[in-house]
């Protein structure tokens, strides 16, 4: 089971930390930039892609090491499972507290009609700090992840 599982969490764990990397690259500097009518369409776009992929994504990879984590051969890869789990945790944690909120409120305006407060309550700039958080959470997921697949190997 463990020579079918590592592969699928570090693939699930790659392709999030793919996405939210890219986002941080190119996405979330472009949505910076804009103007508040284009940044709401902007967003709106973004977030109806990614949101269905990157739950699955992230959710596989919390399962994926907790399940590790209990079938671990030995205690280096089992604390290395689990670091994985706690920062997938953490990193789904921000998601649904912080980022899809912001998320599906955005997909809920009509960008030629903005709220009169919006630029009061523009929530790009909480939202980029917490996406960039869980973007290098991601990332050392995957890292940490590798390196248990290192071990293994």
């Amino acid at each position: 089971m463990i020579a079918y599982l590592v592969p699928a969490v570090v693939l699930l764990n790659g392709l999030a930390a793919g996405v939210l990397f890219g986002t941080q690259l190119g996405g979330w500097p472009l949505l910076a930039a804009l103007p508040a009518d284009r940044y709401v369409h902007a967003h709106a776009f973004f977030a109806s892609r990614y949101d269905p992929a990157m739950p699955l994504c992230l959710l596989g990879t919390l399962v994926g090491d907790v399940v590790l984590a209990v079938i671990a051969p030995d205690n280096a890869v089992r604390t290395l499972f689990i670091v994985g789990a706690a920062l997938a945790a953490v990193t789904v944690t921000i998601s649904l507290t912080k980022n899809v909120p912001v998320n599906k409120w955005v997909q809920t305006l009509d960008p030629d009609a903005l709220p009169d407060d919006f630029e009061a309550n523009d929530p790009r700039w909480n939202w980029g700090a917490w996406n960039a958080r869980r973007s290098w959470l991601t990332v050392l997921a995957l890292l940490v992840n590798c390196a248990a697949l290192a071990l293994l190997l």
